[in-house]
This record gives structure tokens, sequence and C-alpha cells, in this order.
């Protein structure tokens, strides 16, 4: 049976996210989206975090009925697992359920399991899969996906990774409202954020990273889109600040000064965020480019300051070279915000803690510290379970006998904390206006207005949690 109809629903509601995650648009339910208006006569896409009419599942439901005839939704966070599975169970029978991402991928048996309404669970990247599905390709002839049949569930052979450049990006004519920055579930005016993958995959083997496999164990090759096909996207969008989702803007050099050079030359007038890894320090000129393009951002993967951590998570650098490289980076008028991870396995509790030091010392302007997660296919597992001590809990953080995950929300606070003071808080606000100009004063104004809301918010919270005090002195007393 070929589909006419097809409705795709982002299902998280807007209380179950971050602030944070309110600005990203589901680009890789968009990419699915956009394949199938390729063979269905009406696409509709549904993002619930916006929805607020939608939000009672009556009132959904009854959109549904008029809108479609299939039903695709999109499960890459793995949060409100739960709800969201009630949801899905609650949805109108008589028309097929498909759900996709990363974490339906991960979990397709407990997702049959917990959600009966569940026919079809498309695996990995399913742009193509669903055109198969629309068109009314047997089932059982399908790659890439498992489905439910008379309570039977199969399991079809994996689809071959297809070239990037043989994927349409979505043009976001299917998007109901705009994305933009978030504070304390209120919209800053100005500030609208969208983002662009120009590539899928990465070479590199770091052990902690899942990102670039797809989780059926798939190893995801990179691929790199056609610079006149990234031009073409961005030019389109009319948001301000531009995310590339890539993995690693800077890994083909010449490929990212084409791009530079060609936003320069179309005049392309945004503000640009990369994730890179820090070996771009090697190429001043990529660099120079990037500042004339109007990147503003970049996002560096540092991981750990202890060598020997470094090497157990096979970063493929130490941190002599980690100084030497940001020693250059800092000569670029650029906002470097650091990722880390701490309870790494044998780390200590004092090793953990040197982190806003060691980012200080670097030269880092912000920072974010995630404990260590061992998702399915992490080549780091079997290290884990391995080690005397070393647990993983069911959400696959890692922690040990000296460390509970108690213990270790402990420490990522005191991280954050530490570095965070006003002072520092008072310079990133200085840069981001004077030197890297990632918002103008206007915007800035804007976004400043929320701040009374949004401490007035964090104030009533930790009240209501008897944690005020402890909050305050967090704050403002160094806990190093």
């Amino acid at each position: 049976m070929k589909y006419k109809k097809a409705l795709f629903i982002n299902p998280y509601p807007g209380n179950s996210v971050t602030a944070a995650m309110m600005a990203f648009p589901p680009t890789g339910l968009e990419y699915v989206a956009q394949s199938a208006r390729e063979v269905a006569d009406k696409v509709t896409l549904l993002d619930l975090r916006y929805e607020k009419e939608l939000a009672v599942p009556a009132q959904l439901n009854k959109f549904i009925k008029q809108e479609a005839d299939i039903i695709g939704v999109g499960i890459g966070w793995d949060r409100q697992i739960k709800e969201i599975m009630a949801l899905l169970n609650s949805f109108p029978v008589g028309m097929p359920l498909v759900v996709g991402g990363y974490t339906a991928t991960e979990k397709v048996e407990e997702f049959f399991k917990d959600c009966p309404r569940i026919d079809v669970i498309v695996r990995g990247e399913g742009e193509q899969t669903i055109k198969d599905i629309l068109n009314g390709v047997a089932w059982e002839s399908i790659p890439g996906m498992s489905f439910r049949r008379d309570k039977k569930i199969t399991h079809n052979p994996n689809r071959p990774l297809v070239d990037v450049d043989n994927i349409p990006w979505p043009n976001r004519t299917l998007r109901r409202g705009e994305y933009s920055l978030v504070m304390n579930g209120f919209r800053v005016p100005g500030l609208s954020f969208d983002t662009v993958l120009t590539a899928r995959g990465c070479p590199y083997n770091c052990k902690f990273c899942t990102f670039t496999m797809n989780p059926l164990g798939q190893k995801r090759e990179y691929s790199a889109r056609g610079v006149k096909s990234v031009l073409d996207e961005i030019e389109s969008l009319k948001a301000k600040i531009i995310l590339f989702s890539d993995e690693n803007f800077s890994l083909e050099p010449a490929r990212a000064e084409a791009i530079c050079d060609g936003l320069i030359e179309r005049k392309i007038k945004k503000r640009y965020v990369v994730q890179t890894r820090v070996e771009i320090a090697r190429y001043p000129r990529l660099l120079e480019k990037m500042v004339r393009a109007g990147f503003k951002l970049l996002l560096v993967g540092v991981e750990s300051p202890h060598d020997r951590i470094l090497l157990q998570l096979n970063k493929g650098f130490d941190s002599k070279t980690l100084r030497q490289y940001f020693k250059v980076l800092k000569k670029y008028p650029f906002h470097y915000h650091g990722y880390f991870i701490y309870g790494n396995v044998t780390e200590t509790r004092q090793e953990m803690l040197y982190i806003p030091k060691f980012a200080v010392e670097l030269g880092l302007d912000s920072i974010a510290a995630m404990k260590l997660r061992i998702d399915k296919y992490s080549s780091l597992r079997g290290l884990v379970e391995s080690t005397a001590g070393y647990h993983i809990d069911d959400g696959g953080l890692a922690y040990s006998d000296a460390l509970s995950v108690s213990d270790l929300k402990k420490v990522g606070r005191q991280i954050k904390f530490t570095f965070y003071t006003p002072a520092r808080i008072v310079k990133i606000i200085g840069k981001c206006l004077f030197t890297v100009k990632l918002f103008s004063f206007k915007e800035a104004a804007s976004f400043l207005l929320f701040f009374p809301v949004t401490i007035a918010a964090l104030i009533a919270r930790d009240l209501k949690r008897g944690r005020l005090a402890d909050s305050l002195k967090r704050m403002f007393v160094n806990n190093t």
C-alpha cells in the first residue's frame, strides 16, 4: 500500500528539554521528511516542543486523523522515554506508526516491548528507507528496518550508507515556527538559530564517541557534501546564527577554505558556530578566512588535562600538544568552548577538579564537563567492565565504588562553579560583544532583559529545594 499523507512528529514536550535544546531544530527528522516529499502528496512536520495547542493527546489525535495516513516519529534524545512511549501508545490505530532516530535504533527491542503501538523502527539513516515504506514496498524487502507483524518482530538486514550528496537537504518550508535562543521558557528576540550538516561521519576513533557509529555497529565513514550545495543551503536560511553540526569542520582544510571563500564571495552575512579538533591550529590560512567569513564560536573536544586519560580515550594528542595549539589559536578572535569528560576509569576526584584550572591555562572562554557515558557500542565498555570497582548504571553512566553517580554529579557542579565565577561571566560577555562580536549590542540588551526573570526562577527553584544557601556559596566562593 502506498501512503499519500505522511505526518512526522518530534515528540519531546517543551518541559522535557533544556533551554539550549529548545533552540535546536529536529534536523534529522527534517532530512527524512524532505526525502518523503519526493514520494508523498502531503508531508506535515510537528515539533511538540512548540505546539502547545496540541499538547493534549485528544487534540493531537484529532490532528493526526485529519492530516495523516502514516505517522513517523523521531526519537534522537534519550530523555522522557516513558512519557514518549505513553504518548505513542495513545495514537489512533489504523495507520502505521514508524519510529526512527539514534535512541530508537539503539533500543529496538526495548521500544517494541514498551510500545505495542509501534509497527516499524527505521534503523540508522532513514532517508531511503522512508521512501520505500511510503512507496508501498513489501516490508520484508526493505533494508534498514525492523517491523512487527502478527506479534512477531522481524529485523531486516542493514541498509548500506549512501553518499551524502545523494541526500536532499531540508528546505525548512515544513516548519511551523522559528527556532531561536530560549531562556527560562521565553524566546530571546532576534537570536534566530539553525543547523547545517555539511558532512557525515568522522575518520577518527575516539573511544568514548559513538556518534559516527550507527547504533547497529555500522561505522559511518566520512562523507562530505559538495561546496555549492552547502552554500546554497546556507544562503536559503533566514536564521542569523548557524551551527555546522559536522563532527569536524576542518577535517578537509581545502574544502573548509572553499566554503569560507564562497560565503565571502556571496556576501552571506551570518554568524557561524563549528565543531572542530584542536589541530585546526595547523591551518592559519583557514583560520584567517573563517574570521573574514563570520565564524565566531569554535567547539573543541579537549576531553582531559591528563595524558594517560587522553591516551585511554584515544584522542591522538597529549596535554603538551593542547597547550601548543591553543597558544596559536588565542591569536584569532574566536570564542573557544572546550568539552571535557570526567569520571574516566582510574581518574581521581582531584584529577577531575583540575579541569577548570587547565581550561583557564589553555585560554578557553567557556567549558562543558560531562560524565563518562558508555553507549551500547562504545569501545570503552570492555575497559569499564573489566576494571575492578567500576560499573555502568542503567542510563549508561560509568561510576566506581569510590565515586558514585551522585558523587560525580557533585564533582560536575564543582567544576562548573569553579570555572564560571562572576568575573569569568563578565569576561565572556565582554569578549562576545567587543572581540568576537557574536551578538550586537541591541541583541545583547534583549538578551540581558531576561536575566532578572531567569535569576528569579533559579532562586525560586532552590528555595523550594532548600538549597539556596548552597547555590550561593558555589556561585561566589572558589571551591578548589
